[in-house]
């Protein structure tokens, strides 16, 4: 697929339709983008491409590109940042199943990095993919130089700390086996996997223009959809098998992780993902631009199933 056919079908306002059309773009940028697995060093790259390929509904980049595209982006000057965002998600989920942090051994239906090739190479490969996220960006000569420079410090903002992923991630490990409030447990969520969720939408936006007001909002729904997209997370690990989710499942309960279940149960969490599906919502009221699509993805997290 091209990105002009994917331009020319600004009707897509499913979440579902729109993720199948945007995956063979991303796929197509990423092989292009990272070098070949008989590239030397043949392991490492190897290691890169099992793990960037490994499946997965690339939700980051097409959130990227559907905010993008609210606000009159072409998928062309989106797609570099947006296999950004692919390379900076996929490197987390390398250095998270590490047995250093969550010791897992499934990912994407698949063996995880490390079991597939070795610790070592695992955390190259993360290493290498966080750094040529960042090369992309700053390589882009579609995109202005102040332009490349903001979405520089956009995603390292949200990966790093002390707001970001991995500062979520640390939250997240030092949480376990010990109690956790309602409100530390959201700022874990909103660090660790909401981060990265609202710098997608955010930097789709910068690209586009956007009017600091609509910017506003539109971070205020990503930081809802983040959060959103963890809690039902969440629920997934205690509700979905193996086969359904592509990981293992049941994990966070064995690791006495901070969770929403474990905090609420069941019940109460599935009604904290409304409360939070609203509030994603009603930020879109102020975008003055159509949303249906934006709105679409937040009912495809809410009902998500794997």
């Amino acid at each position: 697929m091209t990105s002009a056919h994917l331009n020319e079908s600004p009707s897509i306002t499913d979440a579902k339709e729109f993720f199948a059309s945007c995956r063979p773009l991303i796929d197509s940028a990423l092989d292009r983008l990272i070098p070949s697995e008989h590239d030397e060093p043949v392991r490492l790259h190897s290691a890169i491409r099992w793990s960037i390929f490994a499946g997965g509904k690339r939700f980051r980049p097409a959130l990227l590109l559907a905010a993008g595209q609210t606000f009159g982006a072409t998928s062309e000057v989106l797609l570099r940042t947006a296999c950004a965002f692919e390379m900076i998600h996929t490197y987390s989920l390398i250095h998270d199943d590490l047995p250093s942090m969550d010791d897992d051994d499934l990912r994407r239906g698949r063996p995880t990095c490390h079991v597939k090739f070795d610790e070592a190479t695992a955390i190259l490969a993360g290493d290498a993919l966080q750094a040529l996220a960042f090369q992309i960006i700053a390589e882009d000569e579609k995109l202005s130089p102040p332009v490349r420079v903001q979405l520089v410090a956009e995603v390292a903002r949200a990966a790093g700390t002390p707001l970001g992923m991995v500062a979520g991630q640390a939250r997240d490990l030092a949480a376990e086996s010990q109690p956790v409030d309602a409100t530390t447990l959201e700022k874990i969520h909103l660090q660790k996997t909401g981060a990265l969720i609202s710098a997608a939408a955010r930097c789709g936006a910068i690209i586009a223009d956007a009017e600091a007001e609509e910017l506003d909002a539109l971070t205020e729904y990503g930081r809802n959809l983040g959060l959103l997209f963890q809690i039902t997370d969440d629920l997934l690990d205690v509700t979905a098998s193996a086969s359904e989710m592509g990981k293992t499942p049941g994990k966070d309960a064995r690791a006495q992780k901070a969770t929403y279940p474990a905090l609420r149960g069941v019940e109460s969490t599935r009604a904290e993902t409304q409360a939070v599906h609203r509030a994603a919502l009603a930020a879109l009221k102020r975008i003055n631009h159509p949303t249906t699509l934006l709105s679409s993805i937040a009912d495809f997290i809410r009902e998500r199933e794997a």
